[in-house]
């Protein structure tokens, strides 16, 4: 017989079929990635220049592709996550990436949290507390999270997703007749257009910032266990490419949402992220009718929650594990290894943690997202380095190591960064001075 197949006497699944088993991994990612960089950062990028940091967003996006795409592309050829990649490098490599997750963790949650919350009850016109809303939006991520495990994160995040998706893309189609195209510009803004501090907020979560690598390396292996089949490589990063591209055309969506109701409309925009989002919906409203708004606060709410979804997820699998690997120091010890105790441990104390913050620190949450940003780009170029020392590691098979081509790039990419990172810390330090 000439397929395998038949030689073994079971029908091998279709290219197709073994895509959509595998498929999810790359969209909880995008979930976690379209948040406040999309809803916040390139909408207000929009309404300041327009069109005029095109090429800086593109750039972000491209550069740091390989460093995002490294994550499923380890975990589906080795059967392990970068937090076993790190460790493989070195004890090192691995504090320093658990010490990035514990000092942002809880100060990415509340930020998150607490704009969802707004949101929440803006959009329904309830009376309750930020932190009332915010507690319930814990809560109820728990419990989903609770009964279904990771399928519920799956499936809730692709259904968020599509609805994201049509709802964005017709509000952008809705106001592209009001888009300046003449302010498009693919190179650098001119000095004083924006602030280096806005610029590095911008790149540094577009469309989120490398750390977030390894959620997806542990998304991709908890999909595997729910499947109870491995993803091979080529479906693995067929499956983020997928994701990937959505999440840069939905990156061009709110840019364009941005610059048509926005752009030199003559309104001073806040820079506290709540207040920005409503100034965007009631421009909306006065711009195209109150028919748009219950679409633009569907498509903002919805943002925000798969964001909180994913993220809420996220750091406790990765304390989990990491905390897990640090004990037993054997990244052969914990494959294949199901979220434990630790998760819900970690899971509580962030929530406890959360709740405090957004009771008594509401305040100086706008300075702590700008220290999470800023913190996200400084340590961008070290841990893509990381992502690229594990994907060229002893362990993983020489056909599914990155080629020549995709590792020049990685290169270009890490010095390219590393130069805009050293020119921000240079500017500041000339600032002090």
């Amino acid at each position: 017989m000439s397929d395998m197949s038949e030689v073994r006497g079971v029908a091998e699944p279709s290219v197709k079929a073994s895509f959509w088993r595998s498929f999810g991994p790359g969209l909880v990612w995008a979930g976690s990635a379209i948040g406040i960089s999309h809803l916040v950062q390139t909408t207000r990028a929009g309404a300041s220049v327009g069109l005029g940091l095109s090429g800086v967003i593109l750039l972000a996006l491209l550069f740091k592709y390989p460093f995002f795409e490294y994550g499923p592309r380890y975990a589906s050829a080795t059967g392990l996550s970068l937090i076993e990649g790190y460790r493989k490098i070195g004890r090192w490599a691995l504090w320093l990436y658990l010490g990035i997750v514990f000092i942002i963790a809880l100060i990415t949650q509340a930020a998150i949290v607490l704009f969802t919350a707004f949101l929440l009850v803006y959009s329904l016109g309830i009376e309750w507390s930020t932190t009332v809303a915010g507690g319930f939006l814990y809560g109820l991520c728990g419990w989903l999270l609770w009964v279904g495990r990771y399928r519920a994160l799956d499936l809730a995040i692709k259904v968020m997703l599509v609805t994201l998706a049509v709802c964005t893309l017709f509000a952008a189609f809705v106001v592209l007749p009001e888009v300046d195209f003449t302010t498009f510009s693919l190179g650098w803004p001119a000095a004083g257009t924006v602030s280096f501090g806005f610029l590095l907020a911008l790149m540094g979560w577009m469309p989120s910032d490398i750390a977030a690598s390894v959620y997806n390396s542990l998304w991709t292996l908890a999909k595997d266990r729910t499947t109870g089949v491995r993803a091979t490589v080529g479906i693995a990063r067929l499956d983020f490419m997928v994701a990937y591209a959505g999440t840069g055309i939905l990156v061009l969506a709110f840019l364009l949402l941005g610059t048509g109701v926005m752009y030199g409309s003559g309104v001073t925009f806040s820079p506290d992220g709540p207040t920005f989002v409503t100034q965007l919906v009631e421009l909306y409203t006065a711009s195209i009718g109150d028919w748009i708004r219950p679409v633009i606060l569907l498509l903002a709410l919805i943002t925000m929650f798969s964001t909180t979804f994913t993220v809420l997820d996220a750091f406790p699998r990765v304390i989990d594990r990491g905390i897990a690997l640090v004990r037993l120091d054997d990244p052969e010890a914990t494959r294949n290894r199901a979220p434990g105790r630790t998760y819900w441990v970690a899971f509580l104390v962030l929530g406890v943690g959360l709740l405090f913050v957004l009771a008594f620190f509401q305040g100086t949450l706008t300075t702590m997202v700008d220290l999470a940003t800023g913190l996200a780009f400084l340590t961008g170029p070290v841990l893509g380095y990381l992502n690229l020392r594990a994907v060229t590691g002893p362990e993983m098979p020489e056909e599914a190591k990155p080629g020549p081509a995709m590792r020049i790039f990685s290169y270009v990419g890490l010095i390219l960064l590393g130069a805009i990172a050293l020119a921000f810390v240079a500017s500041e330090v000339l600032n002090v001075l």
